[in-house]
């Protein structure tokens, strides 16, 4: 069996529409619903991993190119 991820709308009344590619054939499909179809699970551990692998890095204070002394503050008005 094939199958394509399709976005849809899932409206007020509880009343799904979408539109599909022409080369699908009318009759009847077996719909699978994501309620969450933004990020999987890779994106969270990403920046997780990536905030474990670089947390003894961020947090020496050798690698800070500045201090509060360097440059000049801006005026806010």
């Amino acid at each position: 069996m094939d199958s394509m991820p399709i976005q849809g709308h899932v409206d007020e009344q509880h009343r799904l529409t979408a539109v599909v590619p022409a080369s699908i054939p009318p009759g009847p499909v077996t719909v699978r619903i994501s309620t969450n179809p933004g990020e999987d699970e890779a994106g969270p551990n990403w920046m997780a991993g990536i905030g474990q692998q670089w947390a003894d890095e961020l947090g020496d204070a050798r690698q800070d190119l500045y201090t509060l002394s360097d440059g000049e503050g801006l005026d806010p008005t």
